[in-house]
This record gives structure tokens, sequence and C-alpha cells, in this order.
């Protein structure tokens, strides 16, 4: 028997199109009385091909885009009414840490944005394709 949803994980990209997908959450939130959370994976920065690790610039360039990621999710979650508590901002490979992520929170459902690839990134895909794939529970790609 369908229930619902009781936990929702969103993934934000920062995308023009990010509030639309954002607003598509809260409202299957609303409508089941779920809870809401945000994600936002900043990717790792290559390290040398040397093998050496991240000189102290790079560590600095690292940081601030992770303290820049917090500070943007934490707008978005405040214009659609999640607390900043809610929100978590992973540094990683994006697929990994979603998953991650969700199966940590015990999510039913991952709602992230499909920006409808074609050709040559259609055929490596993408974030969506990849959560689709490798999620325990339902996801939503909203296309935008």
């Amino acid at each position: 028997m369908l229930t619902g949803y009781g936990r929702i994980l969103l993934c934000v990209d920062f995308s023009e199109e990010s509030d639309r997908v954002a607003a598509r959450a809260r409202d299957i939130a609303d409508r089941y009385g779920a809870g809401l959370r945000l994600i936002h994976v900043v990717e790792h920065l290559p390290v040398d091909t040397t093998g050496e690790f991240m000189a102290p610039q790079q560590i600095l360039a690292h940081e601030d885009m992770l303290e820049n990621a917090t500070e943007r999710l934490h707008r978005i979650a405040e214009r659609i009414g999640v607390p900043s508590a809610d929100c978590c901002v992973a540094a990683g490979y994006t697929k990994q840490e979603i998953l991650a992520h969700a199966k940590d929170i015990q999510c039913d459902l991952i709602v992230v944005g499909s920006h409808g690839r074609h050709g040559l990134a259609l055929l490596l895909g993408s974030t969506a394709n990849a959560l689709l794939h490798g999620a325990e529970c339902d996801v939503l790609a909203v296309r935008v």
C-alpha cells in the first residue's frame, strides 16, 4: 500500500531553474506532510598530477567554494521555508554524495532537476540519470 512520502531530499545545483525545482519539491512535501531536506555537492578539486597534496591556495579555494555554496543553499532554503539545519553541503562526487546522504536520512524521494541533454552529454549520463539507476528510493527528475 502506497502511503506517500515522509522524507524528501532536494538536490540543488544553483542553476537558473533551481527555484522552479525547489518549488516542485516544496509542493510535494506540503501535499504529503513530508520533511524536506536540501543538498548541494561541491565537486572535488583535481589533485596535482604528481600525486602531491593540494597547495594552500587550492585548499583556500575549495574552502571558499564550500562557504559560498552553504550561503547560497541557505538562501534557497529560506525562500522555500526549510530550516538551515536541514541543509547539507557535501564535497565529493555528486552521485555518490547524494546517494549516501539519501540513505543516511532514509529519504523516500529524491528530487533533482533534469536538463534534458542530447547527444554526447546524454550518452555520458547526467546526475538525474545516475540517481535514477542508483537510488534505493523514488527519484523525481523535474524537467528544466
